[in-house]
């Protein structure tokens, strides 16, 4: 039939927007007008559902899916309610340095050599617990941040955001070399080093605002030069948890982690990199950023 095909991508291209605009403004409304208790709870709700989208991927059966949905949630409501962030200063420090501290840790000691090595993840109990690691580290992560400033947040995502776009032109216009072709074959060299090089402009631009962030150093070349290294960090940590996830989806053998977004996917497709970069962001923020 004629036109057919095109009719299809068309309903597609029509979706992916629809939905990508509805969950901008959802983010943007709550991130902006929720208090950091509100906030903690709208975030809990996505990290729940991301958390039974990992539950299926590691291939948990029914009783134990929903009891590792209900410890995800469990544990991330006794946080807010035991323990509730408050405006201008987040968590309680010890909150964020082990709950962060122990995610940046799994990334950096497990995700990423995982990733490196094409070393499938841990599923049953060992992916449960690594799953409830990572998805309470975003967690305190990005509750930390946004009662600190919801600008820091959308400052921290951008640079997720950022280079997965620029990875994705530069892949398309350059890409020759594979980056895990066993993986994720469409990702190449020339499109990680597009992402790099869009975050560090990126980067540099957010230098003058330094001062308004509250930051506890000088800004001098060394400062900088730190700041830009730290933000290529975050862009290597963005791609492991993108190829993380994408691991996890190759063993259950699924194209997507859910179909909770229409056109996109689920959770976890949306969130993968953010899971793995905003833990050393909000570590990062309790080092050198004075709270208000």
């Amino acid at each position: 039939m004629p036109g057919a095909p095109t009719t299809v991508v068309s309903s597609v291209v029509a979706t992916r927007v629809a939905t990508a605009a509805v969950l901008v403004v959802a983010v943007l409304a709550a991130l902006f007008m929720l208090p950091p208790y509100g906030w903690g709870f709208a975030v809990l709700a996505v990290i729940t559902a991301g958390a039974h989208e990992w539950g299926r991927l590691i291939g948990l059966t029914s009783k134990a899916l929903v009891a590792f949905v209900a410890v995800t949630f469990i544990i991330g409501a006794g946080l807010i309610v035991l323990a509730p962030p408050i405006p201008g200063s987040g968590w309680p420090h010890p909150v964020v340095a082990v709950a962060c501290g122990v995610a940046t840790l799994f990334w950096i000691a497990l995700g990423v050599p995982s990733v490196v090595r094409n070393r499938p993840p841990a599923a049953g109990l060992a992916g449960a617990v690594t799953a409830i690691v990572v998805l309470m580290g975003a967690f305190v992560a990005v509750v930390e941040l946004q009662a600190r400033s919801p600008w820091i947040v959308l400052a921290a995502m951008a640079i997720v955001w950022i280079a997965d776009t620029a990875a994705f032109f530069a892949g398309c216009r350059f890409g020759k070399h594979k980056l895990a072709p066993l993986i994720s074959p469409g990702k190449s060299w020339e499109g990680a080093f597009g992402g790099v090089a869009a975050v560090i402009v990126y980067a540099l631009l957010l230098v003058p605002l330094a001062s308004r962030a509250d930051i506890r150093a000088p800004i001098n070349a060394s400062s900088i030069a730190l700041w830009i290294v730290f933000a290529i960090a975050l862009t290597a940590l963005s791609i492991a948890g993108d190829l993380y996830e994408s691991m996890l989806k190759r063993r259950a053998g699924v194209k997507d982690s859910g179909t909770l977004l229409p056109g996109h996917g689920g959770i976890l497709d949306r969130t993968d990199a953010l899971l793995a970069a905003m833990p050393a962001v909000a570590l990062a923020a309790l080092a050198f950023v004075t709270p208000t």
